[in-house]
């Protein structure tokens, strides 16, 4: 018995459309590796298409007010609480994880990011009007930059989705955005969602493959480029927008050390650390991958992170005891297992280590220890669930091995000194810093990184102004 294979299609002012030259892209599903749908391979004529869309659309949605582009966000929020087993199902479809865990854990935050990004559009501040010549007043005006171009990653496709189009909606920006090509099937869904509620236009999504994303940069008409990717495709990225000098919004990937103090609780920190590296596969830019143990606990700690692993399951969507599903495509679950067949004669793997089973992208959970700042499993990103342990003997070193990196996304720090952790949060060169935690975000805070991470931010007020430009209006008060 064969399954039947979807057409996924594009969404431009307000229609479903192939791409323009028929082609299109097998997408493939993580857990069974068989092709479930195909998308359009879109090129330049429906880059062209969708961006005229946007530009034309843009001046009617500019000039809405506040209150009507909150009301519409809001609207979009409550539909996808209405069909959240839809999205799930669809996200599931895309990426393979649990659909238990898509529900508690993604819905939810999605929803309430985008009922923040509509109370934020009421919210835009700036400085006071005030006399700062003789005779002249000075206005402060914000106001949005006009379309944006926005590619999503494939490890949280619908959530990072809502990341860019939410603040860009709300400060009436009009946006094509483009889902990667392995996960397209939920970004298709919320279009046809939102575009029961959106003017046509506001919101396109264009499918395709990195041309298609390259296109869009390099594309005269949006002000703004945004995309969450590797380090690779974000430097392409800023150097394709330079060109016209676009904004460029990027979050490019973490390694994201967690720094273990002997005066932890071994247990909780276990329990923590082990749930925030291996959450999603351990895709995720801030996943807990790279821990940093005092000397005086390394051995304990390693072996209760073993054991933790050991207890971690990674199964089937429809499973509900597991932790994580698979990993995204043929190409990371080479990418992961290459860096384990990589690993030097030093290293030592405690736990996993290993594809599990013969069918899906499955990975065992992993941990290794025995490693050396300088090695590569240490300096560049698995994007897996994969935890390398290392030690250091005291706090100055430890900040040493945790910024000797080109990351600067996300870290967390462990320890019942109040003094300490203070002074870490102050010395770690990272974005976020978390306190005996680690990966818990919310909509009123920012993220983003530092370094080769990238810059802007996502989330937050902070989040919602890179969205918007600033103009300065002076006028003469004199008769």
């Amino acid at each position: 018995m064969t399954t039947e294979v979807r057409r996924l299609r594009n969404y431009i002012n307000g229609e479903f459309r192939d791409a323009a030259d028929g082609r299109t892209i097998d997408v493939v599903s993580p857990v069974t590796e068989e092709v479930y749908a195909t998308s359009p391979l879109s090129g330049q004529a429906d880059v062209d298409a969708a961006m005229e869309a946007a530009a034309a659309a843009f001046p009617a949605w500019r000039d809405t007010t506040p209150a009507e582009r909150q009301k519409a966000l809001l609207k979009i929020a409550d539909a996808f609480e209405e069909r959240a087993e839809d999205l799930i199902a669809a996200e599931s479809e895309n990426t393979g994880k649990p659909i238990g865990l898509t529900r508690s854990e993604e819905i939810p935050p999605m929803v309430d990011q985008i009922r923040f990004f509509a109370g934020a559009a009421r919210l835009l501040e700036g400085r006071s009007a005030g006399e700062y010549m003789e005779g002249l007043t000075s206005i402060v005006r914000r106001e949005p930059v006009g379309v944006c171009a926005q590619v999503a990653p494939w490890n949280y496709p619908m959530m990072m989705a809502v990341w860019k189009f939410a603040p860009a909606l709300a400060a009436g920006n009009t946006v094509v955005i483009k889902p990667s090509d392995t996960t397209p099937a939920s970004t298709v869904l919320m279009a046809e969602i939102m575009g029961q509620i959106l003017p046509k236009g506001v919101f396109n999504v264009l499918c395709g493959d990195r041309d298609t994303g390259r296109a869009m940069v390099e594309h005269p008409t949006p002000a703004m480029a945004s995309i969450t990717g590797s380090v690779r495709a974000g430097i392409q990225v800023a150097e394709s927008a330079a060109k016209d000098v676009k904004r460029v919004h990027l979050e490019l990937g973490g390694k994201a050390p967690v720094v273990v103090f002997e005066d932890a609780d071994i247990a909780k920190t276990v329990s923590g650390v082990s749930e925030a590296g291996f959450f999603n596969a351990g895709q995720d830019c801030t996943a807990a991958t790279r821990v940093l143990v005092h000397e005086s606990i390394h051995d304990e700690f390693v072996t209760a992170l073993a054991k933790a692993a050991a207890d971690t399951k990674t199964g089937q969507p429809d499973d509900e005891d597991v932790a994580y599903g698979p990993l995204n495509n043929a190409n990371q679950l080479k990418q992961v297992s290459g860096f384990i067949e990589r690993l030097p004669a030093h290293a030592k793997v405690e736990a996993g280590g290993h594809r599990v089973g013969d069918k899906g992208y499955f990975y065992a959970p992993t941990v290794v220890s025995g490693l050396k700042q300088d090695d590569e499993i240490i300096q560049n990103e698995v994007f897996g669930p994969v935890i390398t342990v290392q030690s250091f003997s005291d706090e100055k070193q430890a900040v040493e091995y945790a910024n000797g990196v080109d990351y600067a996304l996300a870290s967390s720090v462990w320890t019942t000194n109040h003094s300490r952790a203070m002074r870490m949060s102050k010395n770690l060169d990272f974005g976020c810093v978390w306190i005996n935690t680690h990966i818990p975000l919310v909509a009123e805070m920012p993220h983003g990184g530092f370094k080769k991470s990238g810059y802007g931010k996502d989330l937050s007020a902070y989040g919602f102004e890179d969205y918007t430009r600033i103009k300065h209006v002076m006028t003469s008060i004199e008769d």
